[in-house]
């Protein structure tokens, strides 16, 4: 007979054993990196496998235990590998273009690739050991997740996650329609929009002021138009002179033929 003492000894290793299962896999330790928006440029140095997943996922919940496999093998491999929850980071998924769940990206020294490959634990880890990554085109720089647009990308992305968040809270919290929550934000962005332009005209003018240069010339043609005003006021008058010139003309002409018949008249008549 084995002593109860003896019994609750066995018990307690055995728990201890079971408790660490979840952190090893087949006799490889459980490696996988969290990254979110405040350490992701970890990525930028040395070699990465990193799945981008979301924890509603189906499809990322069939792979999950093989990627946790395949992260016991990220020491032999001489890689990092890890995870990046897109319902945390949501700027990360803009700034990756991610499209689809689960989406996996090799990274090598600031160089991005997506793997299109097989979802298996042998498969990832031919592509690092055979170097398979080097028959995949890299993203080019201006797309790639480091460079300055995919950072505007991020930030939008960001940004609507917010927005996103105000609306269900003004919806449940505060009773709001959905028609009344989208004329608040709409009448924001109409005043946003407004204040910004007449802060760019202000700073336009502080950059670039009016020259003395362009206020001659405005002068200048404000006087040659005044100037051009009085000498067509005095063509017009010439020409009522001269229509006043031609009417005497014309009225003068009967006066004459009848001084004519008069002449004529007192001929006959001696």
């Amino acid at each position: 007979m084995i002593p109860k003492s003896s019994m609750w000894l066995v018990c307690l290793f055995s728990l201890s054993v079971l408790w660490s299962i979840p952190t090893a896999v087949h006799g490889k330790k459980v490696q996988i990196t969290q990254l979110n928006e405040s350490n992701w440029e970890e990525m930028l140095q040395g070699e990465w496998m990193v799945e981008f997943f979301a924890p509603w996922c189906p499809a990322c919940k069939q792979m999950e235990k093989t990627w946790e496999e395949y992260s016991g093998w990220a020491q032999d491999l001489n890689i990092h590998v890890a995870q990046v929850d897109v319902t945390v980071s949501p700027g990360l998924s803009g700034r990756f273009m991610v499209t689809a769940l689960p989406t996996i990206f090799h990274v090598i020294n600031g160089e991005f690739r997506q793997y299109r490959g097989s979802r298996e634990k042998d498969a990832f880890i031919s592509f690092i050991e055979d170097k398979q990554w080097e028959k995949v085109e890299a993203i080019p720089s201006w797309k790639s997740p480091s460079s300055t647009f995919m950072s505007i990308i991020s930030f939008f992305f960001k940004l609507s996650q917010i927005l996103r968040k105000m609306h269900n809270k003004m919806m449940e919290d505060y009773g709001i329609p959905a028609w009344g929550s989208y004329t608040i934000f709409a009448m924001v962005t109409i005043m946003i929009g407004a204040l910004l332009g007449l802060l760019l005209v202000f700073v336009i003018d502080q950059i670039y002021p009016p020259s003395a240069g362009v206020k001659k010339s405005v002068q200048s043609k404000q006087k040659k138009g005044g100037k051009g005003g009085s000498k067509d006021s005095d063509v017009e008058s010439d020409e009522s002179d001269h229509k006043d010139d031609t009417g005497d003309l014309i009225d003068d002409r009967p006066s004459q033929s009848q001084s004519k018949q008069n002449k004529k008249k007192s001929r006959k008549a001696d």
